[in-house]
């Protein structure tokens, strides 16, 4: 019963249909301005989401303790190198774990990307998030164009980039 929850959650959240605001107690839309994100990052940084506008950006809920999530962090410090031209930017959102072995985790992969700490899961709430890990892809514009909900795959990844990736007032319509 479960599993056909978070399928159909998954499936509504990536129909290119949805028209719910984000503002609005219903689900997260395509095409719709991202929430913003504000808060403090695992080194004590003051975050704003919105001061990345004109970046392609991927918004990952992660933890280290969730298995697929410490799978898919190399391909995000390798697609993070691969279009770092384009001037991609990661922002990761802690959920359901401390800090502590998240920051050893971050500093044993390297990964230069801010990670917003979510205590109180508030960010997490607004942004109807289903599983870890999860990921939004929003672009220059701000505009949320594409979430997977569970782990990315180098296949998916690209397809969901491609939408993000282009020049800011660009069409991120699906292909």
């Amino acid at each position: 019963m479960a599993t056909v929850a978070v399928l159909q959650l998954a499936r509504s959240l990536s129909s290119p249909s949805g028209s719910a605001e984000p503002s609005s107690p219903g689900l997260l839309a395509r095409g719709q301005p991202a929430p913003n994100i504000t808060g403090t990052t695992l080194d004590g940084q003051a975050f704003d989401l919105a001061a990345l506008r004109g970046k392609p950006v991927i918004v990952n809920f992660w933890g280290p303790s969730c298995v697929p999530c410490r799978d898919e962090f190399p391909l995000l410090l390798e697609k993070l190198r691969t279009h770092a031209s384009d001037g991609l930017t990661v922002v990761g959102v802690l959920m359901y774990d401390a800090p502590t072995p998240a920051r050893d985790f971050i500093a044993e992969f390297h990964a230069t990307w801010p990670t917003v700490d979510d205590p109180s899961g508030a960010i997490r709430n607004v942004y109807k998030v289903a599983a870890r890990p999860q990921s939004y892809f929003i672009d220059r514009d701000g505009i949320l164009r594409s979430i997977q909900v569970g782990q990315l795959t180098d296949t998916e990844f690209e397809r969901q980039y491609a939408l993000i990736g282009g020049l800011p007032g660009a069409s991120g319509a699906a292909p």
